[in-house]
């Protein structure tokens, strides 16, 4: 960890499964729009470390912290432990998120649970853990999927966890507005192959919609420094698939 740039007054920001792939392009974005971050992993630790290196040489303060998210009181613990580094909290970017196949016909309710759990569970509960610490001006981006719109079979579970996000963003921002904390969604298309899937099926997913993490990332700075007037949100990045 190193200390702010003196002289400078940098927000704080924390990227749950922000040490790998589209998580980690995020959590450098907002290193480079001035903050200093903090990203949550599990299993991720090498790549943990990684990550805060290469946030520390784009001049941010940077933490990992590790904490399992299907456990809510793990996620409130890891919070608040991410405030306490980086000496409060000014944004929540909740990223962390499974992502498997679940065939109708052989979904086990572990599986069901899991994605649940970890996709939308834990932004709730992440989020109710930092609305208690941040200040006045704060903001809570949720991480959604335009899958939500899209019907793929074969992924229900996955895409009732990402349409519950949808709902949360929006419920968050009714519930948050009196606080001043603002509360929006980003909901990518298709922007970087799952290390499990083959590439002949991720072409059938992503045709010629296929765009990059720091098109996300572009859309998640804009949230996380937006005016409190913009709340309640979700902005596809997709390349026009959707519309």
């Amino acid at each position: 960890m190193i200390p702010s740039r003196a002289g400078r007054s940098r927000r704080r920001a924390l990227v749950t499964g922000g040490a790998v792939r589209v998580g980690r392009a995020l959590a450098l974005a907002l290193a480079r729009a001035g903050m200093d971050v903090a990203i949550a992993y599990h299993r991720s630790r090498a790549e943990a470390r990684a990550t805060v290196r290469a946030l520390e040489a784009e001049g941010a303060r940077a933490v990992a912290v590790r904490a399992d998210l299907g456990d809510p009181r793990q996620a409130r613990r890891m919070v608040e432990a991410a405030a306490r580094a980086l000496g409060g909290l000014d944004v929540l970017v909740n990223s962390a998120a499974r992502f498997y196949r679940t065939p109708l016909a052989s979904t086990t309710p572990e599986q069901f649970d899991d994605l649940l759990g970890v996709n939308l569970r834990a932004a709730f509960f992440c989020a109710q853990a930092a609305a208690r610490l941040m200040r006045r001006g704060g903001h809570i981006v949720n991480i959604g999927d335009v899958v939500t719109e899209l019907s793929r079979p074969a992924w229900v579970p996955y895409t009732l966890s990402k349409a519950g996000v949808l709902a949360l963003t929006r419920g968050l921002a009714a519930e948050l507005r009196p606080q001043g904390i603002a509360v929006n969604c980003v909901a990518p298309g298709a922007v970087l192959k799952p290390a499990a899937m083959s590439p002949r099926r991720w072409r059938r997913i992503a045709g010629d919609h296929e765009g990059h993490p720091d098109d996300v990332a572009a859309a998640v700075v804009f949230f996380a420094t937006c005016p409190r007037y913009i709340t309640g949100q979700v902005l596809a990045v997709d390349g026009g698939e959707t519309t």
